[in-house]
């Protein structure tokens, strides 16, 4: 198979993400991009270079994170690539960018304060969107849109089209039965856990379900020895493994928190240096706090938590 994989450098925690392009036959090749906005020196240098021979044809977005969506409007519109995405990724995108002030509203910041974030916290997570904003290029003015169970033909093979949840909503999954290629995006990568969070919009909502069903349904569907081909660090073998073991660590968070919430009352705050007892700076314990309310949210929800009367403006959990 004509398959190749390139990485590019970013500003987050991971210092690279990984771009696939798959040989669509005599037309050219068929990107898969993960790449935040700041440089595009790379990849000219990558056209100028090994694909100087070779047009692109189309571009293929598996979610709406920064780092994964950022370049998609300068690649569509430097080398005229169709954009082919999800729903969800496409107009969760361009919500973000239309309005990245949205989240500093009096709701979401309730939100943030009554689970016992700081105000200087809280200032950081509301205003994420302007951030945003700076690592990702405008979108097309259109798109493909791409859905759970599509066959996508890419050079004479064909890509069954799999979504899954939790790291990102409707995140796009390609898998290649005869090839036994499965390029998983993030939602299995093989040593990064990767984040799930819960958003003030969707304060009640319970991504980490979401999380552990779409692993299991990947275990159900895939084939244990498919080659993973994730969005960070190296391909890997044993799919059923790796899912298995993230599934676990969730379930190993959960029994902390329970444990916590045993001896008292805690707000999900309180509960991030539980969760993790490192330092944190800002940025990082803005994330921990959204994946520590998502812990919560499915313990509530599989009642292994209940809610305690509010003390004050504060709202806090006790193990059942």
């Amino acid at each position: 198979m004509g398959f190749s994989g390139f990485a590019f450098l970013c500003r987050f925690g991971s210092n690279h993400i990984n771009i696939y392009l798959i040989e669509d036959g005599t037309a050219g090749r068929f990107w898969i991009p993960a790449s935040a906005r700041p440089d595009t020196s790379d990849l000219e240098e990558l056209v100028r270079g090994p694909l100087r021979d070779r047009r692109l044809t189309r571009l293929f977005v598996t979610h709406l994170h920064p780092d994964h969506i950022g370049l998609a409007g300068w690649l569509c519109q430097r080398f005229d690539l169709p954009l082919f995405t999800s729903q969800t990724s496409y107009l969760g995108c361009l919500n973000v960018c239309l309005s990245p002030g949205a989240m500093d509203a009096k709701p979401y910041r309730d939100f943030y304060l009554e689970h016992g974030l700081s105000r200087e916290l809280t200032d950081e997570v509301v205003t994420r969107g302007h951030n945003y904003l700076k690592m990702v290029d405008p979108l097309p003015p259109t798109f493909t849109r791409v859905v759970h169970g599509d066959i996508l033909n890419i050079g004479g093979r064909s890509f069954s089209v799999l979504t899954g949840d939790g790291h990102a909503p409707e995140q796009v999954m390609l898998y290649s039965a005869s090839d036994r290629l499965f390029l998983a995006a993030d939602q299995v990568l093989a040593k990064i856990t990767p984040n799930v969070s819960v958003w003030a919009v969707d304060p009640e909502g319970d991504p980490l379900g979401l999380y552990i069903r779409s692993l299991g349904q990947l275990i159900d569907m895939l084939p244990a020895d498919v080659l993973v081909l994730p969005g960070h660090q190296l391909p890997f073998y044993g799919l059923h493994q790796r899912a298995s073991e993230l599934i676990a660590h969730h379930e190993k968070r959960c029994l902390l928190i329970a444990e916590a919430c045993r001896i008292r009352p805690r707000s999900a705050a309180e509960l991030v240096p539980v969760v993790f007892p490192r330092p944190l700076d800002l940025h990082q314990m803005s994330f921990a706090f959204s994946e520590v309310q998502a812990h919560v949210n499915y313990m509530l929800r599989t009642n292994r938590l209940q809610w305690v009367e509010a003390n004050g403006s504060i709202q806090k959990v006790i193990s059942k």
